[in-house]
């Protein structure tokens, strides 16, 4: 099976000590909504991956960022997150721009340490969550 390429961002407040996460709320589609996910979205045909993520955050959050170290997945580096879709992630920090809700999702939110959990993450997402929830400085 062939599986289409999702990218997206761990965006912190820090590369060196991260203290907050920003999460994204999904507002479509309908199985989908109401869920919390990292922002990014799909990497286009010939679209290199890194690429494929600024497009996606400035798309989505009308966000530049810069691209910190590729968060490694269990699955030959990368993320199986549905029978159909591959993650691969980046920590990321804000490099312009405020971020806002502006396709796909309906509200943003920085998430500490006490926080991670109080919002429902989708299910491809939690175990990246729970790995990165040890990276994050109280």
């Amino acid at each position: 099976m062939i599986r289409r390429l999702v990218v997206a961002a761990a965006i912190v407040d820090s590369l060196d000590r991260p203290a907050r996460l920003l999460a994204a709320r999904r507002s479509q589609p309908a199985e989908l909504a109401r869920r919390w996910e990292f922002p990014g979205g799909k990497a286009e045909p010939g679209e290199r991956p890194d690429e494929a993520l600024h497009r996606e955050l400035h798309e989505e959050l009308g966000v530049t960022v810069t691209l910190g170290p590729e968060v490694p997945g269990p699955d030959d580096g990368a993320w199986f997150i549905t029978e159909r879709h591959v993650l691969r992630l980046w920590m990321a920090t804000l490099a312009g721009g405020e971020p806002a809700p502006l396709v796909e999702h309906d509200e943003l939110r920085w998430l500490d340490a006490d926080t991670l959990w109080d919002v429902d993450w989708l299910d491809g997402d939690v175990r990246i969550v729970k790995l990165l929830a040890d990276r994050l400085v109280s």
